[in-house]
């Protein structure tokens, strides 16, 4: 899921040779290097400050679950979890020094085995090439931008091949990528009645890549796109941007921390019978929360889209988790991201498990069990891992507003002629 942070070639560029001034590989030796001792580390970076903070805690608190079912152990191996932040104080948004400072601070340990991360998929351009030099495994639990595995529709030149300079995958991800959710957020709008949509995005890495996935779906379902535009998160106002929209329905991919509510707002108010839809970087249970979120009187006009599915569908290892998770955290409803930051870190621990079943433990192995993963039966239903790295999850949760609360409506169903492969 997501985002979120725009980082250009040059800064990548400039990270990466960092990275190799300090050595590359780290104190784990490599990806390849045997592990000592019966201590594990598994990180991760998340947003901590800002508007997307209570994700942050949400995935958190999911890790912390996924360890603690485990008492803390791997086998022989005892396993510490440590959470880091990617967000600056001054602004609480995600950045890309801090992720980069991240990175490095789990290869620099020796024990690190897997990090969990990140929220942006901005961020993630910057960390995959320093995790993929010293061969961690990092798995994300909201990245959707398409660029990060694949040369699938919305990717940039180069990518994803320079995410890895090893030439060897590193990083999954347990969420659908952005071709999927696109198509989702154009079907469901369809089958709401829009007759055409306008789509704003916030200029950000997950953002415009969604924004320019919508643009190449719509023309298949078919659905008219009358607008695809850019907006200043900084802005005080979206008035002016608002007043050119003619659609009756509007598809926002810009996120909660990307002033995403405010131009939502400043949409209804210039047509007041608008129907808003967002992706998931909006598909927060603050969003719900009309002192920081959609106003009451909008709520009946919002909807949506996120991975997770109704929680009341879920099997038995679903509903164990949602348990816990509220006896665990005192959280009824918790945060759909909770689900994944659990996941993520239930799919490295096994991973673990199954790379040290021959007696040696290493980074590589980790990553090869990962990457094998097939049909897994988990949290959230049955998946496998692609060669790239992605889940073969397809389906998304539409979700609207009802009582202050981020409540499932209905689920949207993969059509494979709108999703391109790559």
């Amino acid at each position: 899921m997501r985002a979120r942070w725009l980082v250009t070639a040059v800064s990548i560029a400039s990270l990466a040779v960092g990275v190799s001034a300090c050595g590359g590989g780290g104190g784990g030796g490599g990806p390849t290097a045997k592990i000592t001792g019966t201590s594990l580390t598994v990180y991760s970076s998340l947003p901590e400050q800002g508007a997307s903070g209570d994700q942050a805690k949400a995935i958190e608190n999911g890790v912390k679950l996924a360890v603690k079912d485990r008492g803390g152990k791997v086998g022989k191996y005892t396993v510490t979890y440590k959470p880091l932040d990617d967000s600056l104080a001054s602004t609480g948004a995600a950045d890309e020094g801090k992720g980069a400072q991240n990175a490095r601070t789990a290869v620099q340990d020796s024990s690190a085995i897997g990090y969990v991360g990140e929220y942006n998929s901005g961020i993630s351009k910057v960390t995959i090439p320093i995790l993929n030099k010293a061969g961690i495994t990092q798995i994300s639990p909201a990245n959707t931008y398409v660029g990060l595995t694949s040369t699938a529709p919305g990717h940039e030149p180069g990518e994803p091949d320079k995410y890895y300079p090893t030439g060897k995958r590193t990083y999954a991800r347990v969420v659908p990528k952005d071709t999927i959710q696109a198509a989702a957020l154009v079907t469901a709008a369809k089958q709401d009645g829009c007759s055409s949509i306008h789509v704003f995005n916030s200029k950000t890495t997950y953002s415009a890549g969604l924004a320019r996935n919508i643009g190449l779906v719509a023309p298949k379902v078919p659905m008219k796109i009358e607008g695809n535009d850019a907006y200043d998160p900084k802005a005080a106002n979206y008035r002016s941007l608002a007043a050119n929209v003619k659609a009756p329905c509007v598809i926002q991919t810009g996120e909660i921390e990307q002033n995403g509510v405010q131009l939502m707002k400043d949409v209804a108010t210039a047509d007041k019978g608008v129907k808003l839809y967002g992706a998931d970087g909006i598909c927060l249970n603050a969003s719900a929360d009309p002192t920081k979120g959609i106003p009451t009187t909008l709520a009946p006009q919002f909807k949506c889209t996120i991975a997770t599915l109704d929680p009341k569908t879920f099997g038995p290892t679903g509903k164990k988790f949602f348990k816990d998770f509220s006896t665990e955290y005192h959280q009824p409803h918790p945060d759909p991201y909770a689900i994944y930051g659990f996941e993520s870190a239930s799919l490295l621990l096994d991973s673990i498990q199954k790379a040290a079943a021959s007696g040696t433990l290493t980074r590589q192995k980790v990553t090869d069990a990962v990457f094998s993963t097939k049909d897994r039966k988990s949290v959230l239903g049955t998946y496998s891992i692609d060669k790239n790295g992605d889940t073969t999850l397809t389906d998304y949760g539409l979700y609207k507003i009802v009582g202050k609360t981020l409540t499932f409506d209905r689920v949207i169903k993969s059509n494979p002629s709108l999703v391109g492969s790559g």
